[in-house]
This record gives C-alpha cells, structure tokens and sequence, in this order.
C-alpha cells in the first residue's frame, strides 16, 4: 500500500501516530465533544487535529486512553477505527446521539447497542451482507454495568445504522421512500431500539480487526413516541451517554489489569 503520510509516522487521515495515543479510545463523531470528553481524562493534551478527527489523550486509572472524533457516517468512522489500530489501540467505545425507536425508549436516555442493522454502505465493502455487525461482549456488558453504576436510564439491543439522516426524517420525500418506510417499519416490529449512523461500520471493522468495539447513545428525540401522542422533548445533553462511556472504559482498564 502507498504510504500517504510520505514516512511522516502519523497516520494519513487522522493526523496521529503510534506514540499518540492509547490503547483504549473513545469515539465521538462530532469533533466538538472531544475536548469535553477529554476533561474527564488526567491531564488530557490535544494531539492531533485533521479533517473531521480531533483527538486528545491522557489517562484514566494510571493507564493511557484518547479520545477521536469520527465525523459522522460509516466511511469515516472506519478510517478512524483502521488508523487507531494501526496506532495500537485494541477497545473502542463510540458515544454518540441517536433516535430512539421503541415507544419506552425515552428522550434523555442511554442506548446501549448489542449489535447493528447493516443499512447503509460501508461495510458491504468489509463483509458478506449475511455477515451480523455485533458489538463486543466485553465492552457491552462494561457499558451496562457502567450505566447502572450511574444510575443513568438506559436500554439494550439492536440499533439500526443508516447512511441518510433526512431517509429517516422524510423519506415520503425521497425517490426511495416506499422501500425505507417499508423497512422502518419491519425495525420496529423486530423490536430495534434506536437509529444512528455509525455502530455498523465500527462493529463489522472490529470484527474484521479483531479488535473490541461497542456503542452507547444519547437518545436525543424519538419521532415514534411524537408519532403517537407522547411526550417528546428533545434532548442535546451528552453528559450522560459520556459519563457511562468513560465509566465503562475504567471497567475494562481494570479488568484488562486484573
């Protein structure tokens, strides 16, 4: 393969190297929750910063761990999650926002996700479509032990990835429509749990780099709960979702320890 970085030592897209970062990472997409993210770390120092991936690091429990956006989308969240590893970085636990689906999952609450719809692209080019997208076990039962620790509301189960926000927010308008309310409602009957974009990708190129991934979300809204009636409010409050995720990665660093 071209060596884009031109023997620079840093990574193409995220701009980072082996000595930069941690062996336990923290995904955001958005690049402006990385330094918030960061302040829970000891002494955090921003290492890098290219494109849509910002990232900081420092250490929780004695132990090195960094935070990197993704931007959002499966492309780049998996160029994030190829060039981390490439970097050494073995857990990864993505933090983001999403819509829930179910009628009890509530604005404000946590999503844990167990494993992903494959609805959009990215991972076509990684895996036979028959091939599940699943987090891993160890990250998972760490995010649910950390939201219980909490005392943060959260759910678990399947979420649904997808490459087009406005597909889900008014596919009547889109040539496709038909097919993608066709397929929202079969989600809803299979009992998925939230919608977002990037868990699929992460989960299927974790797998293929036999490293560890899982998810947790914010649930900002859910428009089925608006659908029928219910109370909605939005909520861009990531402190929870962020909270747990930090938690969880204490979990793992102490276990991965013992």
């Amino acid at each position: 393969m071209i060596d884009y970085s031109e023997g620079s030592g840093k990574q193409y897209h995220i701009g980072v190297g082996k000595e930069d970062v941690g062996e336990y990472v923290i995904l955001p997409g958005d690049p402006g929750r990385c330094e918030k993210i960061a302040q829970y770390f000891d002494n955090p120092v921003k290492v890098g910063q290219n494109r849509e991936y910002t990232t900081y690091t420092g250490y929780l429990n004695g132990t090195k761990v960094s935070v990197c956006s993704t931007g959002i989308g499966g492309p780049s969240a998996s160029i994030a999650l190829e060039e981390l590893v490439a970097c050494g970085a073995h857990t990864f636990i993505r933090i983001g926002t999403c819509g829930g689906m179910q009628l009890d999952v509530k604005s404000g609450d946590v999503v844990v996700s167990t494993a992903s719809i494959r609805m959009e692209g990215t991972t076509k080019e990684y895996a036979p479509i028959e091939f599940p997208a699943v987090a891993n076990l160890e990250v998972t039962n760490a995010l649910v032990q950390a939201c219980k620790n909490l005392s943060q509301p959260f759910h678990t189960g399947v979420s649904q990835s997808k490459d087009a926000f406005y597909g889900q927010h008014r596919p009547e308008t889109l040539p496709n429509g038909e097919e993608l309310i066709r397929k929202w409602k079969a989600w809803l009957a299979l009992d998925c749990k939230a919608s977002e974009m990037e868990s699929a990708a992460l989960f299927i190129v974790g797998q293929y780099l036999r490293v560890r991934v899982g998810s947790c979300f914010l649930v900002v809204a859910n428009q089925e709960r608006a659908a029928a009636g219910m109370e909605n409010p939005q909520v861009h409050d990531t402190n929870g979702a962020i909270k747990a995720a930090v938690e969880a990665m204490k979990i793992l660093i102490d276990e991965d320890k013992n």
